[in-house]
């Protein structure tokens, strides 16, 4: 059974002093005693002490690289300091702790647990040109995964030792490639990938990363993102039979 003891729960935070703290403690209180590891991605307020006070590690970039390259290195710190999983968690109060069981469970039998917002749980909705975007993205990425996916651009997910492994040395930095880019990056290194139904709760702080003004915007980005991945030449990683999940083979 794969155990919370050995998972680093990663939240990348730009500017969110408002809720980082209260997302550290809640992730705290529900999950015990959890390694909580904040990327504070370049930002110009006071989330590095916010985070630090509220019980978190906290490494602190000199600059803003985005979700992708905050992940990227909590990847490399979560194997330099010898976690088996991750779990992305966002700072700004929107994913609940209480579901990162369930994710971290999911590894048992894949590489890559999505928490997604429209799998049956919750009421977390979007209108307009990012929905049907979202929908198609999902229909393309769902053949390339080979499974069913609802929300591949959900940040809610859990990555298990090939995957990290793999991301360590190749997550995409690029807007929308810690999501889409990482899914094919992922599929084409023959990891296997699931989703689980989560429930989304709003913001507790910050900025929203999109409005129906830069809906069609993020359409275009998404798109590209896509394509860009399909572009890119195919990764691999080399992972002992032993770390791979049950059921499935090299």
């Amino acid at each position: 059974m794969v155990s919370l003891d050995s998972t680093l729960i990663v939240l990348p935070a730009y500017n969110e002093e408002a809720s980082v703290g209260d997302v550290v403690r809640e992730i705290h209180e529900k999950l015990g005693a959890v390694a909580c590891l904040v990327i504070d991605d370049g930002s110009a307020d006071d989330t590095t002490r916010v985070a630090r006070e509220a019980g978190a590690t906290v490494v602190t970039l000199p600059l803003n690289l985005g979700v992708g390259g905050a992940m990227r290195v909590g990847f490399r710190f979560a194997l330099e300091h010898g976690f088996s999983n991750v779990v992305q968690v966002d700072s700004d109060g929107q994913h609940n702790p209480e579901s990162v069981p369930d994710l971290v469970a999911g590894l048992e039998s894949a590489d890559i647990v999505i928490g997604a917002r429209f799998a049956g749980s919750g009421d977390y909705e979007v209108r307009g040109p990012r929905k049907w975007a979202m929908k198609v993205l999902s229909a393309i990425l769902s053949k390339i995964c080979g499974t069913r996916l609802t929300d591949t651009t959900s940040g809610f997910k859990a990555t298990g030792p090939r995957a990290l492994a793999l991301f360590a040395k190749n997550y995409p930095a690029e807007y929308l490639g810690d999501t889409i880019e990482a899914l094919v990056i992922a599929a084409r290194a023959d990891c296997v990938i699931a989703q689980i139904p989560v429930s989304m709760r709003p913001r507790a702080g910050g900025t929203p990363s999109h409005n129906p003004v830069k809906a069609a915007l993020y359409l275009g980005r998404a798109f590209m993102a896509l394509l860009v991945a399909l572009m890119r030449p195919s990764v691999s990683v080399h992972t002992p039979e032993a770390t791979r999940p049950a059921g499935t083979t090299a």
